[in-house]
């Protein structure tokens, strides 16, 4: 878990067709006890070309939606994870899914964790464990 006392900011960056989960996952974000730059694009076609003229800046870490028009979230974590570039980019699936084999296909292609939506009480919290990784990678 992330605590308050970490100075520099997380640098977010969250893949999500629905503009309700959008809103949600930025609200969430706010309440976080550490600095973010959040920054969000709504389909994988998007998401790729972010990233792909972002390398020399490329976010601490990924929130990934799995059923995006254009490119799904499956497509680009495999494009992600095979690419030299790209490979070492913390991606966090971010899904309704609950079915654990399914999960675990993720897990399998390279996603660093995985978060279910739907829960917005406990979403703030579900993130900040998520970004805890990512800051002791930092700080070490």
């Amino acid at each position: 878990m992330v605590h308050g006392q970490y100075n520099a900011s997380i640098n977010i960056l969250l893949a999500d067709d629905d503009a309700d989960e959008r809103y949600f996952f930025e609200e969430a974000v706010k309440e976080l006890p550490i600095a973010t730059n959040l920054k969000m694009v709504n389909d994988g076609i998007l998401l790729m070309d972010y990233l792909n003229g972002h390398l020399e800046c490329l976010p601490d870490i990924l929130f990934l939606d799995i059923n995006m028009p254009k490119k799904n979230g499956s497509e680009c974590l495999i494009e992600i994870k095979r690419s030299l570039t790209l490979k070492h980019l913390p991606v966090v699936m971010y899904s309704t899914t609950k079915n654990d084999e399914e999960i675990d296909v993720y897990y399998h292609y390279g996603a660093n964790n995985f978060v279910t939506k739907g829960n917005y009480h406990t979403l703030a919290q579900d993130i900040n464990q998520a970004l805890g990784f990512v800051v002791l990678k930092q700080v070490h």
